[in-house]
């Protein structure tokens, strides 16, 4: 009897490490699957524009100071770039947002277009005067230039500047060494660098997965609508007033320099280190990012603004549903071998590996089936598949039907448990421990009589397998 219990178990041990590599096999078809799938999306990107961070309207001048001194070799002539910025007083944006669909093969991206207006008003350019740092020096400056920045200038598709009232040429670039991608326009000749100044700029933008505002103003106002209703607001900043709905959200955004680094941020040419949000990545991004900005000696300027996420990723879904398979499959065995046990049957290890087998080709109907069809529908698909499957098994292998369709019950309860558990962020862990507390306590309650002692004791020739019913 011992050498039978002992290569009872050896088998089964044999079939968990099978079932174990063919699940580990599954994780990495999946997560193989999630990098096809954002390989696809930065392929959109790459075609069309990238996520999108805007900075401005903001007036500059591009300076140059040269000076000189006397060393050991005699008179160095010394030379020194910089700019000299003036940020906006005022900053009011009001944008609508579009939202559409981009795939390549299977795997599909949220690609937005943009139209802003966004008003500036400044009460002086003083801070456009130039002053020398080193004595004797001469400074000699270019004209004030009006410029708004973008992360990727390959998704503007049209800008219209208005200064005091007057429509200026709009030109490529920017003519500022730390923001050089966006559209610039000389200021009239005449402008008077005391007197107040007024900006608009008509912008249409495409970008895809993210967009983000630089709060430039003393005073900032940001207003955006969209049509999608999946928003993920980020950066520095979350909205003063928000509102979602099936057709979509309505945001808006009160920053006061007070509350902002952004300004001075811009001014000392600050890195836009969250250009890039909108990934599953974010965080280490944003951290990479801004390391390499200290690095430098440049601060990271804040942001506001959201992600226009989808809210169902399929094979992040998929991934999580894969790391609760060998729970399954230990629930399951648990179940069969309570059959044996209470029973008196005789199940082989063979046929425990079947029924692991079933249990871990759900994972793969089901990435599959989501590349296809919304994951509910294969969610759906996959489980019945599964559950009619070891239902119709489990009514041969336990030699009844009595038996097998409390089998197949027990399996679309754990399907239906993993689905709910799929759907909760911050109580899957607690539904989940509070469900296996449940199956515990229900096995205990089960064998709370079992001789475990009186099992060891009976001989193979005692075991007989009932009847098929």
């Amino acid at each position: 009897m011992k050498a039978m219990i002992f290569g009872k178990f050896s088998g089964l041990l044999v079939v968990a490490v099978l079932l174990l590599l063919g699940l580990a096999q599954i994780t990495d078809l999946v997560q193989e699957r999630q990098g096809r799938h954002q390989s696809a999306v930065d392929s959109v990107a790459r075609s069309l524009a990238g996520s999108q961070t805007v900075l401005g309207p903001l007036v500059h001048r591009a300076c140059t100071e040269e000076w000189s001194h006397t060393t050991d070799k005699g008179v160095v002539l010394e030379r020194r770039n910089f700019n000299l910025v003036a940020a906006p007083s005022n900053l009011n944006v009001v944008s609508t947002s579009q939202v559409e669909a981009r795939a390549r093969g299977l795997h599909a991206t949220q690609v937005f277009t943009l139209k802003a207006k966004l008003s500036a008003q400044w009460t002086d350019l003083q801070s456009l005067s130039s002053q020398p740092q080193h004595a004797g020096a001469t400074v000699r400056c270019g004209p004030p230039v009006l410029m708004l920045a973008v992360s990727d200038a390959r998704g503007i598709r049209q800008a219209e500047v208005l200064v005091n009232g007057q429509p200026q040429t709009v030109q490529a670039g920017t003519q500022h060494s730390a923001y050089p991608r966006g559209v610039q326009a000389s200021l009239p000749a005449n402008t008077p660098l005391g007197a107040p100044l007024r900006a608009e700029v008509e912008l249409e933008l495409l970008g895809t997965e993210a967009l983000n505002f630089v709060p430039l103003g003393s005073a900032t106002q940001i207003s955006l609508s969209s049509n999608w209703p999946h928003p993920r607001f980020d950066g520095q900043f979350l909205p003063s007033e928000r509102k979602i709905s099936d057709q979509g959200f309505e945001a808006s955004w009160r920053v006061s320099a007070l509350a902002s680094s952004a300004q001075q941020a811009v001014v000392d040419g600050g890195s836009l280190c969250s250009g890039g949000m909108g990934t599953s990545n974010d965080s280490a991004e944003y951290a990479t990012t801004a390391v390499d900005a200290s690095r430098h000696g440049s601060a990271c300027v804040e942001t506001l603004g959201l992600g226009f996420i989808d809210p169902i990723n399929t094979y992040s879904l998929s991934d999580r549903a894969t790391k609760y398979g060998l729970l399954f499959i230990v629930l399951t065995f648990c179940a069969v071998g309570l059959f044996e046990c209470m029973r008196g049957l005789r199940v082989h290890p063979i046929q425990y590996f079947l029924v692991g087998a079933a249990i871990s080709i759900f994972f793969l109907l089901l990435v599959s089936l989501s590349e296809h069809l919304t994951f509910n529908t294969a969610y759906a698909l996959a489980a019945s598949a599964c559950v009619l499957l070891l239902a119709y098994y489990a009514s041969h292998m336990l030699h009844s039907w009595r038996r097998g369709l409390p089998f197949g019950l027990g399996i679309a309860a754990l399907y239906g448990l993993l689905f709910v558990l799929l759907q909760l962020e911050q109580t899957a862990m607690v539904m989940g421990a509070l469900a296996l507390f449940g199956v515990l306590a229900g096995v205990m309650t089960l064998t709370r009589k079992l001789d475990w002692y009186a099992l060891l004791r009976v001989t193979p020739s005692a075991v007989t397998s009932p009847p098929a019913a």
